[in-house]
């Protein structure tokens, strides 16, 4: 199955989660990271943050969680161009050594109760800057995931755990964890984070019709790339001080 979601904070009765939306694509083969290097793209890289992987959420029970056991195939796309920052619509208030457990909630929304095929982001960072691998088909290859509608090929969408609407604070760890996985993914190409870069549109229900060229952040909102107010005004706010820090990390000044 290929539809892709944007914002998806999983079962409607768990933890009062909201739903955003996303659209069907279809992806292309990878070129692996190896391949990447030796053509001089990643001139400017950062080491990879520690990623928990998806096995240790995955693993638990009580929940409909399947297909997060045993997720299908991934599609991969060529390379990633950009990143898209999300955030969940849950719950601030929780101890971080829950986060697994809202992990598998929100991939139990998506691919029990609405039939979708596996967890739309590809990576998730708690409130205590834990980051944790999302969709399966490996961490350092570029997966195409399902979290901006129209743009979800040669991107990776990054879910802050939370909601961060105007006033709500964000927390440094968070932010630092997501500039760290922005750096290394990025990295992986040679791709500045406070750049701009161009993506092709493959959904008129995005902001751009489908087939048009848009150029975006190469660390965006979700915003950017569809209509909605994700990942909050707060989140948005300290996306130039993220882009910052992701460059400095890569090496640039």
């Amino acid at each position: 199955m290929r539809v892709l979601l944007g914002c998806v904070p999983g079962l409607g009765a768990v933890l009062g989660l909201v739903l955003c939306v996303n659209g069907v694509e279809r992806a292309v083969e990878a070129r692996p990271p190896a391949e990447v290097a030796r053509h001089g793209l990643a001139a400017h890289h950062a080491a990879r943050p520690h990623i928990v992987p998806r096995s240790v959420w995955a693993a638990g029970t009580g929940e409909a969680n399947s297909a997060a056991r045993t997720p299908p195939p991934p599609h991969y796309d060529d390379k990633v161009l950009a990143v898209f920052v999300h955030h969940t619509d849950s719950p601030n208030g929780y101890d971080c050594a829950d986060a697994p457990r809202i992990i598998r909630y929100l991939a139990a929304g998506q691919t029990g109760a609405r039939d979708w095929d596996d967890i739309g982001y590809n990576f998730l960072v708690d409130r205590c800057g834990t980051i944790y691998e999302g969709r399966a088909g490996g961490v350092d290859r570029p997966v195409t995931g399902a979290h901006t509608q129209g743009f979800n090929h040669r991107t990776a969408g990054i879910a802050a755990i939370g909601t961060f609407t105007a006033g709500v604070h964000v927390p440094r760890a968070m932010t630092d964890a997501i500039a760290a996985l922005a750096a290394w993914k990025l990295g992986l190409t040679g791709i500045d984070p406070r750049t701009t870069v161009r993506l092709t549109s493959s959904n008129s229900l995005s902001r751009y019709a489908a087939g048009t060229t848009a150029k975006l952040p190469a660390l965006a909102a979700h915003g950017d790339g569809y209509m909605t107010t994700c990942p909050g005004a707060a989140l948005r706010a300290r996306l130039p001080e993220i882009r910052e820090t992701a460059a400095r990390l890569q090496g640039r000044t």
